[in-house]
């Protein structure tokens, strides 16, 4: 019996949540143990040579060891060979995996899964090709397939649940959510996904739960706490969305961090903290919009408790109003405010 390779690469994938936040780089191909959860089940026993056999042995190590060139001759000697090696196709599809070559991946996969319909590993790997493709449908049919080979596999769950979400389907993607979770409590990428569910899908206390386990177990990832951050603002628990932003502040002091801070702090009636907040953001990044439009609602606020008599304030907020569609025009919004007030 061929043993599979398990190679140890990154599998990048994008969460859109919330308004502002995508969340890279859950890691859907390994379990914690950096091992795909799953059984390879062939179609039948393959004959393979010894010689055949150490190609596959040494290929396998050339690609641990980044010798992706060597990896892909070695593989494709054993196929010049014997054409029906499975784990050769796989190992193909792993070298292009590895050097994020996915065009070339996917056929390597799909020839694999079309060889031996029952192998787990080829059928999941195929799904994260088509992933890394952005051909979501097609990468869910093929995790399907995974999962009818291992029904109990967290991977290929959370793979399932993850592509639901980028075709914006999250009330598809909360059933297999839950499932990775049940099966692995402690993958703080399933935890990630199932918040990004529940957030999506109006359930944002069970949200908060998911981010808050995610964080414990994934070391304060700073996508994670903005992501809290807004949907603790969306609870209107905007205190604990201050010291959230507070916290990503120290780790991570992004104009991202110090905009969702000034955003808690003018929901909690703390303006000066507000727009001190704000300004940092632009100081980080002069382009950053946001953080413009947040200086501009703080001094337009200013203004209008001075029974509009601070002329200063209301100049503030019409050069902050004016930065921030220069550099974004689309904000339709933002110019009706400046009409509206004058600005």
């Amino acid at each position: 019996m061929i043993r599979p390779h398990r190679p140890t690469f990154r599998l990048w994938t994008a969460l859109a949540i919330g308004a502002l936040i995508v969340l890279p780089g859950c890691n859907g191909l390994q379990g914690r143990s950096g091992r795909v959860t799953g059984t390879t089940v062939g179609s039948g026993p393959q004959i393979v040579s010894p010689v055949q056999r150490q190609h596959l042995d040494d290929a396998r190590n050339a690609l641990d060891d980044q010798e992706y060139e060597l990896a892909l001759a070695l593989f494709r000697d054993v196929l010049a060979e014997n054409p029906t090696v499975t784990d050769a196709y796989i190992g193909i599809g792993d070298v292009h995996m590895a050097t994020e070559d996915f065009e070339k991946a996917e056929p390597a996969f799909r020839r694999a899964a079309r060889l031996e319909p029952r192998n787990y590993l080829a059928q999941f790997r195929h799904g994260t090709s088509l992933q890394m493709l952005e051909r979501f449908v097609e990468a869910i049919r093929a995790y399907l397939r995974a999962l009818e080979v291992d029904p109990d596999s967290s991977d290929a769950n959370l793979s399932v649940a993850t592509c639901y979400l980028r075709l914006e389907q999250p009330g598809n993607a909360q059933s297999y959510a839950e499932r990775a979770v049940q099966l692995e409590p402690d993958n703080g990428a399933a935890r990630v996904n199932l918040g990004a569910v529940y957030e999506q899908v109006g359930e944002n206390a069970k949200a908060i739960d998911e981010y808050v386990t995610a964080l414990e177990l994934l070391d304060n990832t700073p996508p994670v706490m903005l992501n809290l951050i807004n949907v603790l603002a969306r609870e209107k628990r905007y205190q604990e969305a201050v010291n959230t932003a507070l916290t990503l502040i120290r780790i991570d002091p992004t104009a991202n961090a110090y905009e969702r801070l000034g955003w808690a702090y003018f929901r909690l009636g703390r303006y000066d903290k507000s727009i001190q907040a704000y300004r940092d953001a632009t100081d980080l990044d002069p382009t950053h919009w946001p953080s413009h439009n947040g200086i501009g609602v703080n001094a337009l606020n200013a203004f209008l408790l001075s029974n509009r008599q601070d002329m200063g304030a209301k100049e503030e907020a019409g050069r902050s109003f004016r930065k921030s569609l220069q550099i974004n025009r689309d904000q339709d919004r933002v110019i009706q405010i400046m009409l509206n007030y004058g600005l």
